[in-house]
C-alpha cells in the first residue's frame, strides 16, 4: 500500500518511538542523551518533509534511514570539531625555546654576579674553573697548563664552585 505526506511518516515515527531510540543508542554507543537528540531532530526533519506527491513505500524504513542519516551526520560533525580543537591545543602548545625578555634580564644579573665572583677567586682556582667548565678540558690538562697534581685541579674547582655559590647566594639577598 503506498503512502505520502508528512503526517504518515510522523504517524510511523510515534508507533516506532521506542525501538527507534533503543536503535539510535545501540549506533551511538550506548549514549542516551545524543540518541534523543537524534530523535528530536529525526521528528523535525519528518514534520518538516514536504508533500511532494512522493510515493514512500515503507514509511518505518524511511524514519530509520532519515535517524540513521542524522546519528551519522552528529559523529562525522563531531570528528570534524574534535579534530579542529585538537589542532589549535596543538598550536597552543607550540612553545618557543628562546628566554623571554624578564629571564634575559635576570641571567645577564646572574653573569654579572658570577662574573664579580670570579674576580675575587685567586687566579688558579679560576682559571682552574674556566678551563673545566669553558673549556672543557680534562682535570690532566688543567693540571699539565697550570704545572699542579690532578688532585690540586679538583680542589681547585671544589674552591672556586662553592665561592662562587657562596657569592652569588649573598649578592641574591641583598
Amino acid at each position: 500500500m503506498a503512502r505520502n505526506s508528512a503526517s504518515v511518516l510522523i504517524a510511523s515515527f510515534q508507533e516506532n518511538y521506542e525501538q527507534l531510540f533503543r536503535f539510535l543508542t545501540r549506533k551511538l554507543g550506548g549514549d542516551h542523551e545524543r540518541a534523543a537528540d537524534v530523535v528530536q531532530d529525526t521528528y523535525v526533519r519528518l514534520a518538516d518533509t514536504p508533500d511532494q506527491g512522493d510515493v514512500i513505500e515503507n514509511p518505518r524504513a524511511y524514519v530509520y534511514r532519515v535517524a540513521g542519516n542524522l546519528a551519522i551526520d552528529g559523529i562525522r560533525r563531531e570528528k570534524r570539531i574534535t579534530a579542529h580543537h585538537d589542532m589549535d591545543e596543538d598550536t597552543d602548545a607550540i612553545h618557543d625555546p628562546k628566554p623571554g625578555p624578564e629571564n634575559i634580564i635576570l641571567d645577564r644579573e646572574q653573569i654579572l654576579l658570577l662574573d664579580k665572583a670570579l674576580e675575587k677567586l685567586p687566579e688558579k682556582p679560576r682559571m682552574a674553573l674556566l678551563m673545566f667548565r669553558v673549556d672543557g678540558l680534562s682535570h690532566s690538562e688543567i693540571a699539565r697548563r697550570l704545572g699542579v697534581s690532578n688532585s690540586m685541579v679538583a680542589k681547585y674547582i671544589v674552591r672556586a664552585l662553592q665561592h662562587c655559590r657562596d657569592e652569588l647566594l649573598r649578592e641574591g639577598k641583598k
